[in-house]
């Protein structure tokens, strides 16, 4: 089974999972598959809770943690806004992943509502128009939340990824017409279900990689360090 990620395809990705499913090293594995993809590509990596899966990418020009994660949101948005308003004639793909992306809502919320509900209608304006102007957004998450699909922008996320054993919430939240699929299933580590476009349900499992330290240099390149 594979997908076109391309941007001129409904390409921005949510990916759902309890701690230890495996999350963090498919967001490498993303960022690695997108860098060799799209070689002209830009990627920003927002990682709130500074996980120590990404401690590598500490240092990157692209790489935000805790609240600086708001500057690589800002950054990706005028991005979208200047080709929007065609300052910005270029095309190449601006991808920003966002992780633990649901946890820093929440938190945002409880300091300031007006400011999240500014930061929620960046994330929706990406979400509507990205995939015209060839920019991606790809959360990570542990549980979604109605935060997560501003102004019903759930339709807008073309690949949704349900990594491990899940609460049963998250499906109906996520997965609410194939229910019956994925009833009485078991995931381990690194295995679960993936949505196509809204209608195509496939099981998945997470490749395991075989050279490490090369995948990390790829990320890093990716995030406009040097390895």
């Amino acid at each position: 089974m594979s997908t076109d990620l391309s941007p001129k395809t409904n390409s921005h990705i949510l990916l759902c999972g309890m701690s230890g499913a495996g999350k963090s090293f498919h967001e490498q594995q993303i960022v690695c598959k997108l860098a060799l993809a799209e070689p002209d590509g830009e990627i920003y990596f927002a990682d709130y809770k500074q996980d120590d899966s990404f401690a590598y990418l500490r240092g990157c020009p692209r790489y935000y943690a805790y609240k600086d994660t708001l500057k690589a949101l800002d950054k990706v948005h005028d991005r979208l806004l200047a080709r929007q308003s065609g300052k910005d004639a270029s095309r190449n793909p601006v991808t920003l992943i966002w992780d633990e992306y649901m946890a820093q809502m929440l938190a945002h919320i409880s300091e300031d509502k007006k400011a999240t509900a500014v930061v929620m209608g960046k994330v929706s304006e990406i979400l509507m128009l990205g995939r015209s102007l060839s920019v991606r957004l790809v959360i990570s998450c542990q549980r979604p939340d109605a935060l997560a699909f501003p102004a019903g922008s759930r339709l807008n996320y073309g690949v949704v990824v349900v990594l491990g054993a899940a609460v049963r919430s998250i499906y109906e939240m996520l997965l609410p017409d194939h229910m019956e699929l994925v009833k009485g299933r078991q995931f381990g580590r690194g295995e679960g279900v993936v949505l196509l476009q809204g209608s195509e349900l496939h099981y998945v499992k997470v490749p395991m990689v075989r050279d490490v330290p090369r995948m990390e240099e790829i990320c890093i390149r990716a995030l406009g360090g040097k390895e």
